[in-house]
């Protein structure tokens, strides 16, 4: 079976932040933006790895979803607990100094989990949990 990973969905509140952070801080390449009133759906991804993407959403889109879900999501989202997503580099030291750069959000500096991996955490924007693990 050939299944790859094609699309996440990550949600935002700030267009115009999580676009500044997915671009300009971790380097990602914009390749969609499309508005429909006051939501926002943005499609980022790494520049040379065309054919897998994040979808920044806007989390009070969904038709199906009530006013105490909304309120659930939103309290969730400002303590960092709704979303998530794990990244790979190979030198997470380095990706953390250029991070740390340009102003994130850090949570963990690098550090070697006991399960083996190195890895750092931040968050973006919308308070989403980013941890970034060093694959060689």
């Amino acid at each position: 079976m050939d299944i790859s990973i094609y699309q996440a969905y990550l949600p935002h509140d700030d267009a115009q932040a999580a676009i500044a952070f997915y671009r300009d801080t971790l380097g990602f390449e914009v390749r969609k933006h499309v508005e429909y009133g006051d939501l926002h759906w943005i499609t980022v991804g790494p520049p040379d790895q065309p054919g897998t993407s994040i979808v920044l959403t806007p989390p009070a889109a969904d038709p199906g979803i009530t006013d105490d879900e909304r309120r659930v999501v939103a309290e969730m989202m400002a303590k960092g607990t709704y979303a998530g997503i794990n990244l790979a580099t190979p030198d997470v030291d380095a990706a953390f100094e250029r991070l740390q750069a340009g102003d994130a959000d850090v949570v963990s500096e690098p550090t070697d989990q006991p399960w083996g991996v190195r890895d750092c955490a931040l968050r973006d924007p919308a308070g989403n949990m980013i941890r970034i693990f060093e694959v060689k």
